[in-house]
C-alpha cells in the first residue's frame, strides 16, 4: 500500500499541512525506557510526510529500532550515524529514503553506535558533533528533522539536545510516569545555559493511555496541570497494532491506518504541525 493510499484510507489526507517557517529540529527524549520514544518518532514522522511535509528521522539509539520500523537497513557495514559522530562522515552520505513513503528519510543506527558514548569522550566538541553534522546538511530540503534518542542521559542524548531547537517528551500514563523527569529537565536547563540557548521544551505527548483505568486519567491530569499547554491535546492509547507494526518494518500509520493508535498519531502530528506555524 502506498503512502498516498494510506492517507486516503485514514479518513482522507485533509490536505497538506502547513510548512514551518524553517526546518524544525526536534529531539524525542525521555531517559526512561519503554515510554514510546521510538514509536512516537516514527509515527509522527510518517504522518507528517504523508501530509506533504519532508521529514528526516535520525536514529540515535544503538538498538536501531527506528531504522527497523522505517524499513531502513542498519546491519553490517551500512553507513550509519556512528560514522557521522565519530568518523566525521557527512550526514548526507548515510541518509536513505524510506521505501513507499515519499518525503520521508532515515539516517540509520547500527550496533556500532553503542560504542560512541565512550569514544565521544575524547573527541573535540564532543557535545556538538551531531549539531555540526546537521548544520552541514541542506536543511532547507527538510521541514522536520526528528531525532530518536536512546533511553539514557549520556553523550548521545546530549548531542541530540544540543542539535535540536525543540524537545518532545513522551510520557506514559502509568505509575512512576514522572519519575526521573526532573533530572532530564535539569539537564535541559544546563544545556540551555552552557551549550544551546535555543533549546525549548515545546511538546509533551501522553502515551500508552488506557481509558479503562483511573490511574491513566490521574496521570494525564497531573501532567496537564504541571505542564499546561505544552501537552498535546491528543493522547496515544495502548494499542496492539502500534506494538506490532515495527516487526513488519512499518509505522502503525501504514500498517493499520484505521486503528486507534494510527488515528491518534495522525491527530497528534496534525497538532504538532499547526503549532509550528505560530512558532
Amino acid at each position: 500500500m502506498s503512502a498516498r493510499t494510506v492517507g486516503n484510507a485514514n479518513g482522507g489526507r485533509d490536505g497538506d499541512w502547513p510548512r514551518p517557517p524553517k526546518c524544525r529540529i526536534i529531539a524525542v527524549a525521555n531517559q526512561k525506557g519503554g515510554v514510546g520514544k521510538t514509536t512516537t518518532s516514527v509515527n509522527l514522522a510518517a504522518a507528517l510526510s504523508m501530509h506533504g511535509l519532508k521529514v528526516l528521522v535520525i536514529d540515535l539509539d544503538p538498538q536501531g529500532n527506528a531504522s527497523t520500523a522505517l524499513a531502513t537497513e542498519h546491519r553490517g557495514d551500512i553507513p550509519d550515524v556512528y560514522q557521522v559522530l565519530v568518523g566525521d562522515r557527512p550526514m548526507a552520505e548515510i541518509i536513505k529514503e524510506v521505501p513507499d513513503m515519499p518525503g520521508l528519510w532515515c539516517a540509520p543506527a547500527t550496533i556500532d553506535l553503542a560504542g560512541a558514548e565512550i569514544e565521544l569522550v575524547s573527541l573535540v566538541a564532543r557535545e556538538s558533533r551531531l549539531s555540526r553534522a546537521i548544520n552541514a546538511l541542506d536543511t532547507h530540503s527538510f521541514d522536520y528533522i526528528i531525532i530518536d534518542c536512546p533511553p539514557s542521559l549520556g553523550l548521545l542524548t546530549v548531542n541530540a539536545l544540543v542539535a535540536a531547537d525543540e524537545l518532545l517528551i513522551p510520557i506514559q500514563c502509568e505509575y512512576y510516569a514522572l519519575e526521573g523527569l526532573g533530572q532530564l529537565l535539569r539537564n535541559v536547563d544546563l544545556i540551555k545555559a552552557h551549550l544551546s540557548p535555543k533549546l525549548n521544551l515545546s511538546t509533551i505527548l501522553l502515551t500508552m493511555y488506557d481509558g479503562r483505568t483511573r490511574l491513566a486519567s490521574q496521570v494525564a491530569e497531573e501532567v496537564r496541570t504541571h505542564f499546561g499547554d505544552t501537552v498535546i491535546g491528543t493522547v496515544i492509547p495502548r494499542s496492539v497494532r502500534v506494538s506490532e507494526a515495527p516487526s513488519y518494518g512499518q509505522s502503525v500509520i501504514t500498517y493499520d491506518p484505521g486503528s486507534s493508535g494510527a488515528m491518534a498519531y495522525v491527530d497528534a502530528a496534525r497538532e504538532l504541525a499547526h503549532r509550528g506555524v505560530a512558532a
